[in-house]
């Protein structure tokens, strides 16, 4: 028996988000909590460390504190290949992507693109099954849940509006990018014939078109949708005004290479 896996869809991929970042995949800008009533006077000589902007993007602000939550949040995609492969300078691509896409859904209609808990629910009942860590960690139960989180330094919460965030975005794109598209029946013969048959080995049995061809079909749309999305998400890169405060990440300014880590789509 041959083990080249089945053909299979691709998730959306979200902006590092249109170029790998999808995509991806809400993770919400976090501010400056209000101070505490009841805080005690800091001594003169202790050391406080405070939140700094490292981006602003329409006048909207990103944080030192989104960085870092960006990249604990990272074990959560698996196309990422977890928390410490994601660069500073990537993650805060994804967080400009990001702000760019929510503020379209906030001047179009955030209504409709919003999730049902039931979604959101089922989403992350899907990661803690089959995400690689989590498996591992036994995920599935409440307790290897838990202790996943705190290996993280993640909660329950976190992880929930992540998951939310992610299937904003996969309905918006959904819904502003898919209309209109169609797949001609000479387009999926054609992608069976010279991309999936050349895949199996000669004697191999290989599935007929009629079988394949609905899946064929969701390909060849997102190859589209993708392309269409990249294209408006640069268009937005390049009219709105994006600072990058920190010296450090001023190369984040430029869209990431598209030969990398796109997101799959499901």
């Amino acid at each position: 028996m041959s083990n080249r896996p089945p053909i299979r869809l691709r998730s959306w991929h979200l902006p590092c988000f249109a170029h790998g970042y999808f995509l991806a995949l809400a993770v919400s800008l976090t501010a400056l909590p209000p101070p505490s009533t009841n805080a005690q006077t800091t001594p003169p000589n202790s050391a406080v460390v405070l939140d700094s902007v490292v981006a602003v993007v329409n006048n909207q602000a990103i944080l030192a504190s989104d960085l870092r939550e960006e990249m604990r949040l990272a074990i959560l995609d698996p196309n990422q290949g977890g928390a410490s492969s994601l660069t500073r300078h990537r993650a805060l691509d994804q967080l400009i992507g990001r702000a760019l896409i929510e503020q379209q859904i906030r001047e179009e209609d955030a209504q409709a693109v919003a999730p049902s808990q039931a979604e959101v629910d089922t989403r992350l009942a899907e990661i803690r099954k089959e995400l690689p860590a989590c498996v591992r960690q036994n995920c599935a139960s409440d307790a290897g849940w838990k202790v996943f989180l705190a290996v993280h330094d993640l909660t329950s919460e976190r992880v929930e509006t992540y998951l939310r965030y992610r299937l904003r975005i996969l309905r918006f794109i959904e819904l502003r990018f898919r209309q209109g598209i169609s797949i001609s029946q000479q387009e999926i013969e054609s992608y069976y014939h010279n991309t999936l048959l050349p895949q199996y080995s000669p004697g191999e049995p290989v599935p007929p078109l009629d079988e394949v061809a609905p899946r064929i079909q969701e390909i060849l749309f997102q190859r589209q949708v993708n392309a269409l999305f990249d294209e408006w998400l640069q268009n937005l890169r390049k009219q709105g005004e994006i600072e990058v405060l920190d010296p450090s990440l001023e190369a984040s300014q430029a869209p990431p290479d598209q030969d990398g880590g796109k997101e799959g789509k499901k």
